[in-house]
């Protein structure tokens, strides 16, 4: 059966033969009505456990809407001109409106990135700025010892609207809520001690109400509260097939059900070799950002399998730290030893992978120098066909193949 998977922002061919597959893993059938900016308005007509949006804010209020950054599909163009819609009808001017881009560890964006990510008209609407983690104001601390420091727009605004996609996270159970929040406006401090939890068991991917990381974050936000949230799932094309809006706990968690019904699939079994990707721009601008679709391969993969990772990475490894201790560790052991016994932020990443190398293989797709990609403990590729030949070349040319064309949100459990 002939495949072609987002890589960058082309694609990537490659043949696998029918004997061989297993199962590929698709989003499951779901019934919804509306879809795109229909939908949006729907839920911002039905928010779940406020008022409207347009009856929680007053005109003079100084509002911050917090939105996420490029390295993720969040449609911030489609949704933002529906919440100015119902800030205008509230009454609050453009000029008392600023769209803060929750940036958390990553880099900041150039103007054109900014205008790209909210559309021209907003952009030329209301103030666009990247949250700066040098400028905080400290709120608090969590019974789990974590410093609230936000970044001081979103702390001094009257109102805060935070936006987001929901989607499985490895340690936080979902994105969302008031994930925008913590970690998206905090302190680089602040997010080592709240991530730092990612190592106990409870801190899993479609996990929340024992979740010790989701749980800090939640904590948090009592410091600084936030009046209304939109979030959306998004299907495999990056369209908006859900909308939930409201109160950040109450509103996130009907989102996150939805997610479960779509995107949480069963497999018959482990597999001896997974395909997995990102699914392209913007998800595996770097490795860093790639993670995320190599840990819920290793829900599939079995002890000893091969996972064959396409992501093109054209931005490299993406972060300091996480580059850092990657180049640097003598193997995937000293990663995971030295993360429970210093944990740093970026390290986790490192950690993360070394945690998936220690039950299989991995091979890279990626546009990374040969040499670079085998310091990473990966065996570099750069076709597919090559990678898949090699692997049944070391687990037989029987070895039952598992796909995953978008495996950063699709969460594989055994039936």
């Amino acid at each position: 059966m002939h495949f072609k998977y987002g890589y960058g922002k082309t694609y990537k061919e490659f043949d696998v033969d029918d004997e061989n597959i297993l199962v590929e893993l698709r989003q499951n059938d779901v019934n919804f009505t509306l879809t795109g900016a229909d939908e949006v308005k729907r839920a911002l007509q039905n928010p779940i456990g406020t008022e409207r949006l347009s009856g929680i804010v007053k005109p003079g209020e100084k509002v911050a809407i917090v939105t996420s950054d490029i390295t993720r599909p969040m449609p911030s163009k489609i949704v933002l001109p529906l919440i100015l819609e119902e800030l205008r009808e509230a009454g609050v001017s453009y000029g008392d409106i600023t769209v803060v881009f929750a940036l958390g560890s990553h880099r900041k964006h150039t103007e054109e990135e900014k205008k790209y990510l909210v559309g021209e008209d907003v952009y030329n609407k209301v103030q666009c700025i990247d949250s700066d983690p040098a400028d905080f104001v400290h709120l608090g601390v969590t019974s789990r010892g974590t410093p609230v420091d936000i970044f001081s727009v979103v702390a001094k605004a009257d109102r805060r609207i935070c936006l987001g996609n929901i989607e499985y996270h490895y340690f936080a159970g979902y994105s969302g809520g008031a994930k925008a929040i913590m970690p998206g406006v905090s302190t680089r401090a602040a997010i080592q001690s709240n991530h730092s939890a990612m190592v106990l068991d409870e801190a899993r991917a479609g996990a929340l109400e024992d979740n010790p990381v989701r749980l800090d974050i939640e904590e948090a936000v009592k410091f600084i509260p936030i009046d209304f949230i939109l979030n959306v799932v998004l299907d495999e094309r990056k369209n908006i097939i859900k909308a939930v809006a409201g109160h950040h706990v109450l509103a996130h968690r009907e989102g996150c059900k939805f997610l479960d019904s779509l995107y949480k699939v069963e497999i018959p079994k482990k597999a001896d070799i997974v395909i997995t990707t990102p699914g392209g721009y913007p998800k595996d601008i770097n490795l860093y950002q790639a993670q995320k679709a190599l840990d819920n391969s290793k829900h599939a993969v079995r002890d000893g399998g091969i996972v064959i990772l396409l992501a093109s990475c054209t931005e490299g490894l993406g972060e300091k730290v996480f580059e850092r201790w990657m180049l640097n560790a003598s193997s995937p052991d000293s990663l995971i030893s030295d993360i429970q016994r210093n944990f740093e932020l970026g390290g986790h990443k490192a950690a993360a992978i070394a945690l998936v190398l220690k039950k299989a293989k991995i091979f890279l797709v990626s546009d990374l120098e040969e040499e670079f990609v085998r310091s990473l403990f990966m065996e570099p590729f750069r076709d597919v066909n090559d990678a898949l030949e090699k692997a049944f070349e070391e687990l037989g040319k029987d070895a039952k193949v598992l796909l995953m064309p978008y495996g950063g949100s699709t969460l594989p459990v055994i039936a």
